[in-house]
């Protein structure tokens, strides 16, 4: 099996990681995602403050906006601070960890 496939693979597994699973380890996942499936961050954090911003004006947004920006916000700050790894690099990282919390979780639950 080829490193995209087994990064798809996973991909699917992590969606049946325990609602236990922590926000910090949830960020991680999303940020080596974004890095291994778009590269680089392409918007800027200001870029994102003004589109909620505008989204909220204009109606579109139903979401609480304090909610929604610091929830983005945070997004935002994961797939950053994954910055410069390589795709397979970051898809590496990603099986790696749902690896780990996939045996974190099968051993909580024995």
């Amino acid at each position: 099996m080829g490193l995209q496939e087994e990064f798809e693979e996973y991909a699917e597994k992590a969606k049946t990681l325990p609602d236990s699973t922590t926000n910090e380890n949830k960020l991680i996942l999303y940020g080596l995602y974004k890095q291994a499936t778009v590269g680089d961050v392409n918007t800027d954090r200001l870029s994102l403050q003004a589109a909620l911003h505008l989204s909220f004006l204009t109606g579109f947004l139903k979401r609480r906006p304090g909610f929604f920006n610091m929830k983005e916000k945070a997004k935002w700050d994961a797939w950053k601070a994954v910055e410069g790894k390589s795709k397979e690099e970051a898809m590496t990282d990603y099986i790696t960890k749902v690896k780990q919390l996939l045996e974190e979780a099968a051993a909580s639950t024995s």
